[in-house]
């Protein structure tokens, strides 16, 4: 079994796709999933496949990159998705300085968004994170270059119990620690991996920190991810190919491997760890 701790099977990108790619989910087969909202407007769509597919755990969330475009009534509208489900979690959610500092202006993921300050995407942050530790919901973090503030905020205030997740986490090595003290799991993306595949025992992870952090962080808070349609492997990794780039959930496999590759461990003993520290957050 599988487990995949943060994607987007809602995006409409995966739409022409969905009905093969849920197929290939199924025959793999997914354990779980969390299928993470970003917006209002795709809240729905996480819901529906919530309905549909027992594998899937829905969460909900205004992202960064989102939360210069919400409605007066967001908060409203989220309270609302939240009661409807007492399963789901919050997110994704979070901290994103890179919109502002370093992505083009004319980057076309970011068009029509309004790309609101690090100021007032720690207020929508701190809000959604409230409901999480009021109700002990699991939540999900996206940080983009603004690892120390969000620990600084992070340690400020109360965090679920239950712990929150670090997705596709790429921070520096000493603030793993504090993350850890307040309850984090990090989830390991496969666009980690080098171009191609590696046998651990002659590979330096020297100068790759983003691999060298999951060889430090406790194994009771490691978990998997794909980030799908966004951050795909590289080929030589990928199991489930798809066009345009696009890519694949079903690449939960290829993200498992390479981690297990990573750590040096049997695949069939980071599947059972994952499956644990899964249920222990989701469930």
């Amino acid at each position: 079994m599988f487990y995949d701790a943060h994607n987007h099977l809602q995006d409409e990108d995966l739409a022409p796709h969905l009905a093969a790619i849920v197929a290939d989910l199924e025959a793999l087969p997914i354990g779980g999933m969390v299928v993470n909202g970003t917006c209002e407007d795709d809240w729905a769509r996480v819901a529906e496949l919530a309905a549909k597919h027992s594998w899937v755990r829905p969460s909900y969330g205004v992202h960064p990159w989102d939360a210069g475009n919400r409605t007066e009534r967001w908060f409203d509208k989220l309270r609302a998705q939240l009661d409807a489900d007492p399963r789901a979690a919050i997110g994704e959610i979070g901290l994103d300085r890179w919109i502002l500092d370093k992505a083009r202006p004319d980057d076309p993921r970011l068009t029509g968004l309004r790309r609101a300050p690090l100021p007032e995407q720690g207020e929508v942050m701190l809000k959604q994170l409230a409901i999480a530790s009021q109700e002990n919901r699991a939540v999900t973090i996206h940080c983009l270059h603004a690892w120390g503030t969000l620990c600084e905020i992070l340690e400020r205030v109360q965090m679920p119990e239950r712990g929150f997740l670090l997705h596709a986490y790429a921070g520096p090595a000493e603030l793993i620690p504090r993350f850890v003290k307040l309850g984090a799991y990090f989830s390991f993306n496969p666009s980690f991996l080098p171009a191609e595949k590696f046998n651990p025992l002659g590979y330096s992870f020297s100068g790759n920190a983003r691999l060298e952090n999951f060889r430090l962080m406790p194994p009771d808070r490691l978990l998997v991810e794909t980030d799908a349609p966004a951050m795909p492997p590289p080929p030589a990794w990928q199991t489930h190919p798809l066009p345009d780039g696009l890519h694949h959930p079903g690449n939960i496999v290829a993200a498992t491997r390479g981690l297990a590759a990573v750590l040096g461990q049997p695949v069939d003993e980071l599947t059972a760890l994952v499956a644990d520290n899964f249920q222990k957050l989701f469930d």
